[in-house]
C-alpha cells in the first residue's frame, strides 16, 4: 500500500487472474492492509446467481475430468497400479506406450501399428513377407468358408483384416 511502511507478506489478487497465460498479478499487503482488502473483496462480483450457486457447490470443478486425470488421459486404459511401487512409474509406462518403437532396421513403428502387429501374432521386426503369409493363414483359419461355415470368428478375422490393412500402407513395411 502506498505509504506504509510496513512489508507486504500477505497476498491477495492483482487486476489479473490466473488463467490460461500465467498465473495472474497479485498484490501484497501489510497485515492490516490486506484485512482491509478482504473487508471489501467480493469474489463472485459479476456472477449469475446460478453461478453462485455453482461455484459454492462442494464439489465445484471436480465434475468434469481434465485430461490428463481422465481413466485414459488419451492414452490407453487405467494401468494397474498394484504393479507399479511409484505413481509417476506408472504414468510413465503409460507414456512410453504411445511413443513410436524403433525397429532394427531403423524404422519406426507406431502404437497402432504395435497393436497391429500384436492382433496378427508378429514380432516387431517382422517384414513384408512373413507380414503377408500370417495374414493368409489367419484369412484360411477364421473365414467361414474355409471352416465349414463356422461364423463364430467373424469378430477375429475383421480385427485381422483391420490390422493387416493398416500394416500393408505402413512405412516401416514398405
Amino acid at each position: 500500500m502506498p505509504g506504509c511502511p510496513e512489508p507486504g507478506e500477505f497476498r491477495a489478487p492483482g487486476p489479473r487472474n490466473p488463467g490460461f497465460d500465467g498465473p495472474g498479478e497479485y498484490r501484497w499487503y501489510c497485515l492490516d492492509h490486506v484485512r482491509q482488502f478482504n473487508a471489501g473483496y467480493n469474489w463472485f462480483a459479476g456472477m449469475s446467481p446460478d453461478e453462485i450457486l455453482s461455484a459454492q457447490h462442494p464439489v465445484h470443478g471436480w465434475d468434469r475430468q481434465t485430461r490428463a486425470f481422465s481413466p485414459t488421459a488419451r492414452i490407453d486404459g487405467a494401468p494397474r497400479w498394484a504393479d507399479f511401487a511409484d505413481p509417476l512409474e506408472a504414468i510413465s509406462a503409460r507414456a512410453r506406450a504411445r511413443q513410436p518403437a524403433r525397429r532394427d532396421d531403423g524404422r519406426l513403428v507406431t502404437p497402432d501399428e504395435r497393436r497391429a502387429l500384436s492382433t496378427l501374432g508378429l514380432p516387431l521386426d517382422t517384414d513384408r513377407r512373413a507380414l503377408r503369409m500370417r495374414y493368409t493363414d489367419l484369412v484360411r483359419t477364421l473365414h467361414p468358408d474355409r471352416n465349414g461355415g463356422d461364423r463364430s470368428h467373424e469378430a477375429r478375422l475383421q480385427l485381422v483384416v483391420e490390422a493387416y490393412q493398416l500394416l500393408r500402407k505402413a512405412a516401416a513395411f514398405a
